[in-house]
């Protein structure tokens, strides 16, 4: 990865909602997280080393609740979200949830926004059927694969 991407990769992290951003390209793999101070850390190692972090006290104390919120085991199909950002259950803040438990879903419909550096994008249901379960609030942020809600 070259030099200019690397600084570009971490002045989008700085500014932005992010605090954690992972990267891996034929050359290895690059980690950038948000300190506590909202200054980045990158983290490289080769892609056939593990890439070991080490996190700060503080920043290990705050992801810890988070990691504890989200579901063991649910029953029924899990709409993932596809893209790191900050989950929108409506198109506006006035505006009435896209979705919501009980909500009877087909493929396509539009269930949630993810905003993205600025962009605003429509997350559509992936699978046919009824809104059990809600599993992130309106205005978190979200990672990459992070379940969001699940379809029975």
């Amino acid at each position: 990865m070259d030099l200019r991407k690397l600084k570009t990769l971490i002045d989008l992290v700085s500014e932005s909602n992010v605090s954690e951003l992972e990267i891996t390209e034929a050359e290895g793999k690059v980690r950038i997280v948000k300190g506590p101070v909202g200054g980045p850390v990158v983290m490289a190692a080769p892609v056939a080393a593990p890439l070991a972090v080490a996190a700060p006290v503080a920043a290990t104390s705050a992801a810890a609740p988070a990691a504890t919120a989200e579901p063991v085991a649910e029953t029924g199909h899990a709409v993932k979200s596809p893209m790191v950002g900050t989950f929108y259950s409506a198109s506006s803040p006035e505006a009435k949830p896209f979705v919501q438990v009980g909500s009877v879903v087909k493929a396509g419909d539009t269930i949630c926004i993810i905003e993205a550096m600025k962009i605003l994008n429509e997350i559509e249901a992936d699978h046919s059927g009824t809104v059990s379960k809600i599993l992130v609030d309106n205005g978190q942020a979200v990672e990459y694969g992070q379940p969001m809600f699940i379809i029975d």
